[in-house]
């Protein structure tokens, strides 16, 4: 402090003393709870972050998982996530679940996408990591702590660079973002609106020279605004399906062929003829307005309605914004 004349409060004894005693109450939270940690010079740190010129000294963890797991995607979107989004999700999840059997899937416990590309990898058995803005201390949103504990026990992992005493701030998810990117060999941006988290992540990624993808949608649809927006500028690749992805990265797909079942044969075999003629022509249209069902095969609106939210709960059908349906798989 004298040859440099700072002023810093770094430079003080004080200081020096609060942060110590910081570092001494985290590591009984720490052992208490028992939180696992890795340091930037440690073996296990994931190698992918190490990289990153602004990667985290030290990384806080719940759960076992391998961070430098052969493939590693991220998929990032919005918050108010669409049936269209939460469908590829599941598409998504479920193919590198079947092709590459040593994956690991990274989001951020958001509600939208993020939560759903974590529940998809939760029925499909791909271990999941969950980058949260916060310590470990409690999980944010707390409408996901059961998520959170399930991604644990199911072979995931909850990470941080935030401690147990540190506060949440807006500032926060903009901050982990970055970790969601580095940890990753790709990003996928599966919806956004024209400004928001996903297109940070995306933009973060790029910058580490990760591989950025992304979903088009509409040019009406204000939730595929960004996407179609990074795919405009050529800052991301478009993708319409898990093959893409796959092919876009040179990924060797080294799942057993499974034998081929067809869902449409086995499908039409437990509908009625009024739900067979209402999925046909939702499955013509790829998806279509409830009025235009009703005028191409002259049913009533409320039957077909009826119909509808009956295909819709048993899995079927997705309803999507502006009265449209879509099929549910294909």
């Amino acid at each position: 402090r004298a040859i440099t004349g700072s002023k810093s409060k770094i430079c003080t004894r004080a200081y020096r003393n609060e942060r110590l005693e910081r570092a001494a109450h985290e590591i009984e939270f720490m052992n208490a709870h028992h939180i696992g940690h890795t340091y930037f010079t440690d073996s296990d740190f994931p190698e992918r972050l190490r990289h990153a010129p602004d990667a985290p000294i030290l990384l806080y963890s719940c759960g076992k998982c391998d961070l430098n797991s052969k493939h590693v995607i991220s998929i990032v979107g919005t918050r108010n996530a669409t049936a269209y989004g939460a469908n590829f999700c599941e598409q998504l999840v479920s193919e590198v679940a079947r092709q590459l059997p040593d994956a690991v899937i990274v989001s951020g416990l958001a509600f939208g996408i993020d939560i759903n590309a974590h529940r998809a990898c939760l029925r499909h058995k791909v271990p999941t990591v969950a980058v949260q803005a916060c310590g470990l201390n409690k999980i944010y949103p707390a409408e996901h702590r059961t998520d959170a504990i399930e991604i644990v026990q199911r072979g995931g992992m909850i990470v941080t660079d935030y401690q147990s005493s540190d506060q949440i701030h807006r500032g926060n998810f903009v901050a982990r973002n970055r970790i969601i990117a580095a940890l990753a060999d790709c990003a996928v941006g599966v919806e956004s609106a024209g400004k928001g988290g996903a297109l940070i992540t995306a933009t973060l990624a790029q910058s580490y020279d990760r591989d950025v993808f992304a979903v088009p949608g509409r040019i009406t649809d204000r939730y595929s605004e960004g996407c179609n927006k990074l795919i405009k500028l050529n800052k991301a690749g478009l993708i319409t399906c898990p093959d893409d992805l796959f092919n876009a990265m040179g990924w060797v797909k080294t799942a057993p062929k499974q034998r081929v079942i067809n869902f449409n044969d086995e499908l039409d075999a437990n509908l009625n003829e009024e739900e067979r003629s209402i999925v046909n022509a939702i499955r013509q249209e790829g998806d279509i307005h409830i009025n235009d069902i009703t005028q191409k095969l002259g049913i009533p609106v409320y039957k077909v309605m009826s119909t509808l939210v009956d295909l819709e709960c048993r899995g079927i059908v997705l309803s999507e914004p502006g009265s449209r349906y879509c099929m549910a798989r294909k």
